[in-house]
């Protein structure tokens, strides 16, 4: 198995010459035109996974996130971050898929996962403890990748 520092090492340096991870991308993409863009990668027990991620940053990203896309490519998803740890607090309004919820710890260790949740649904989805970010992917992701707690994640902003 690669070890963390060097598969970080090697995605640090492709970075600059990054475009999307996957076919497609985010349909409708109209609503997710202004958002910044990054790549990402989850390290498991079985292998590392190349995110092409969607950063909502201001409050308005944070405010729609994924609302009204149809659809996303199996490694694009979008990151929620926060300058100091705190309980997030989610919902799936307008949200149109089912996604998985990853609650990223300051360590980059991932401290909770709410798998495949409910489209559409205005309950709030809370992270189990503070976090820094969220991580929101197809829903069955985790199942499918097996990513689970304790697994780690690392933001790697594109030049």
């Amino acid at each position: 198995m690669l070890r963390w520092g060097r598969v970080v090492g090697a995605l640090l340096a492709l970075a600059g010459s990054l475009t999307a991870t996957t076919a497609g991308g985010a349909e409708p993409a109209a609503f997710l035109a202004d958002f910044p863009r990054a790549s990402g990668m989850l390290e498991t027990a079985r292998a590392c996974h190349l995110l092409d991620l969607y950063l909502a940053v201001s409050a308005d990203q944070r405010a729609q996130g994924l609302m009204h896309i149809r659809e996303l490519g199996e490694y694009e998803g979008m990151l929620f971050t926060t300058a100091q740890p705190q309980r997030a607090a989610m919902w799936m309004k307008n949200t149109l898929i089912s996604l998985d919820m990853f609650f990223i710890a300051a360590d980059g260790r991932i401290a909770g996962i709410a798998a495949d949740t409910t489209p559409l649904s205005e309950a709030t989805i809370s992270s189990p403890a503070p976090v820094t970010d969220v991580l929101e992917l197809n829903g069955g992701f985790a199942a499918r990748h097996g990513v689970g707690v304790g697994d780690r994640f690392a933001l790697i902003p594109l030049r």
